[in-house]
């Protein structure tokens, strides 16, 4: 008796099994014949309600969407000025900030570089071009694998830089 008693005080949630049979369960024939029509009524009721409900949104829906069209709003429009919105409020952060100022600060370190390195390959040619005028005849060299391979590194390496700093100007 103990035992029946507590299994309908449980204050354990439902089972997969309990709920399949609540679900299964026919409240129907607990409900008097008023009871069932006035369900009814109210069930057909929500239901007009629901539809009218989507009526409305629809049209306020299609509202929206000529008010917007009038405005000369579109969806290439609206993503324009979030996109410019947002990329201005990033430019304002000071984490921007700081990371534009270091990656200035690189690129003018980076130039530098490059211009001393430029300067010191262009003095190594003169030089190289002085003793190689005095050793072997230029047409030869200039045939030769190694420097045809080390002509055509010179020039790939050169035309990357001139389109690198092209971009920052």
């Amino acid at each position: 008796m103990e035992a029946q008693a507590r299994g309908l005080l449980e204050t354990e949630p439902l089972q997969g099994r309990d709920e399949d049979t609540v679900a299964s369960a026919d409240f129907s024939s607990m409900l008097s014949e008023e009871e069932r029509e006035e369900l009814k009524a109210e069930l057909v009721q929500l239901e007009d309600e629901i539809t009218t409900l989507r009526q409305v949104l629809s049209a306020k829906e299609r509202h929206l969407v000529e008010i917007k069209q009038k405005l000369g709003m579109n969806l290439m429009n609206e993503l324009k000025q979030n996109f410019s919105k947002s990329w201005h409020d990033m430019q304002t952060t000071t984490a921007y900030k700081k990371t534009h100022e270091t990656l200035s600060h690189a690129g003018q370190k980076a130039t530098a570089a490059f211009s001393n390195v430029g300067t010191a390959i262009s003095k190594k040619f003169g030089d190289m071009s002085y003793s190689i005028r005095h050793s072997i005849s230029m047409p030869a060299m200039r045939n030769s694998p190694t420097f045809k391979s080390f002509e055509e590194r010179v020039e790939t390496t050169v035309t990357s830089l001139k389109v690198f700093f092209r971009r920052r100007r």
